[in-house]
């Protein structure tokens, strides 16, 4: 891990996202970019464990001044809805084989994290907020499940009728290494723009992991 950990600020009117930009995954949110970085640096343990024994090289930092903000984007309407909805330019760099067995090594720890926590999680009775909000685990799943589905669209990627979860990260998998082949254009039939594999894996890393921690935030005992 380098001395200084590059960080990409998404900066929204209502919040802003600080991303780590060589760790697809570990990235939070707060009102301000301070408030961004103090998030991401309280949230680094949680992160390691989730890739502990899959990559080497990631050690918590202990202070915000560990982090070098090399971008500042501006943020969209998904930014002010509380997602990071715009990829750091350094997305937009090939992903060539090494990178990318990097790359889907982290995807697939996070999915094994959420995967874990929701074992974990069966039935106990979640949490809600003081107005009974939050998804129960059912739900969480179905909505993993849905938002993985739209994104292996965003690559440029199917699956066949009725996949399992397993099925569509595998489908993920091979539509990552089309796009980082060129064997999946940049741009959809209708005109869309696809994700780049690098964004592609950071997105879905960091819903991944969000919903892992709403999981065990909100598991009652």
């Amino acid at each position: 891990m380098r001395a200084t950990v590059q960080v990409a600020l998404e900066i929204g009117t209502k919040r802003t996202f600080a991303t780590a930009l060589d760790w697809p995954g570990w990235c939070r949110a707060g009102r301000e970019g301070d408030a961004a970085l103090e998030a991401l640096l309280a949230y680094a343990p949680r992160y390691a464990g989730v890739v502990a024994g899959s990559v080497r090289g990631f050690t918590p930092p202990r202070s915000v001044s560990s982090f070098e903000v090399v971008e500042r984007i501006p943020g969209n309407a998904s930014t002010e809805f509380g997602a990071p909805g715009t990829a750091p330019s350094a997305d937009a760099r090939p992903a060539p084989a090494r990178d990318l067995a990097r790359l889907e090594t982290i995807l697939r720890a996070c999915w094994a994290a959420f995967d874990a926590a929701a074992r974990s999680a069966e039935g106990v009775e979640l949490r809600t907020g003081p107005r009974g909000g939050g998804r129960d685990l059912a739900k969480i799943r179905a909505h993993v499940l849905e938002a993985d589905q739209a994104y292996l669209g965003k690559l440029g990627g199917t699956a066949r009728r009725g996949a399992s979860h397993e099925g569509i990260r595998e489908a993920y998998v091979e539509a990552l290494g089309a796009r980082a082949l060129g064997k999946l254009p940049d741009v959809g039939p209708r005109g869309g723009s696809r994700w780049s594999p690098r964004f592609a894996v950071r997105y879905a890393a960091w819903h991944t992991i969000d919903h892992t921690w709403e999981i065990q935030d909100r598991r009652r005992g």
